[in-house]
């Protein structure tokens, strides 16, 4: 069952907070057209409100946030999916301390005992990092795959996450643990969005 894609779009925005057009279209996996024409009729029924200007964006009002509860429960419910997106979100508990003990490693690393910041400059260290991220990431797609076969608008999230993953291997080594469309915050979204979806408060 596919998520209609206004409920896509209110829901994505319930999981990345505020934030530009770009940004939600990229994080629900729509264009920009389509994902603004969305976004202004979710205005017109007072769900999203916009905020001009260049620190501009879109959020959820008060009436969205217990629209999208609504419909997204419905959505769990009506498919059946409950048990396997619970069954999954357990494994997924058992993943998030690795992940963000890993995005630690990364930008600080322990020398002589001491803390400091990870200038990247040991190309070692770095690789090693990397190769228990691969592991993380590869039982990290295991349980989205079990998500999307559940619900299928989980299954934006392993090509996001592999796109960043991708883009540190490149060299973009800020797309780890840093900025907007970074691995830690696609598994940030990931893990709101579970929570979101199972009714369960952070």
């Amino acid at each position: 069952m596919s998520t209609p894609a206004d409920l896509l779009v209110l829901h994505t925005l319930r999981c990345i907070g505020f934030a530009e057009l770009a940004r939600v279209a990229r994080a629900a996996g729509l264009g920009e057209p389509e994902t603004e024409s969305e976004l202004i009729d979710l205005a017109v029924a007072g769900l999203v409100t916009r905020t001009p200007g260049a620190f501009g964006g879109w959020g959820l009002t008060d009436a969205g946030r217990a629209a999208d509860a609504e419909r997204i429960a419905a959505e769990l419910d009506g498919g059946g999916a409950r048990p396997a997106v619970t069954a999954a979100f357990e494994r997924f508990l058992v993943l998030n301390p690795e992940l963000l003990d890993l995005c630690s490693a990364w930008q600080m690393r322990v020398t002589d005992g001491v803390g400091e910041v990870n200038d990247h400059g040991d190309a070692g260290y770095d690789a090693r990092v990397l190769a228990r991220v691969d592991d993380l990431h590869r039982r990290a797609t295991t349980v989205c795959a079990e998500l999307a076969a559940a619900l299928p608008r989980f299954g934006r999230y392993p090509d996001r996450l592999g796109a960043a993953l991708g883009r540190v291997r490149a060299g973009d080594l800020e797309w780890l643990a840093d900025g907007m469309d970074s691995y830690h915050s696609v598994w940030f979204q990931l893990h709101e969005d579970l929570l979101a979806t199972l009714g369960i408060p952070r």
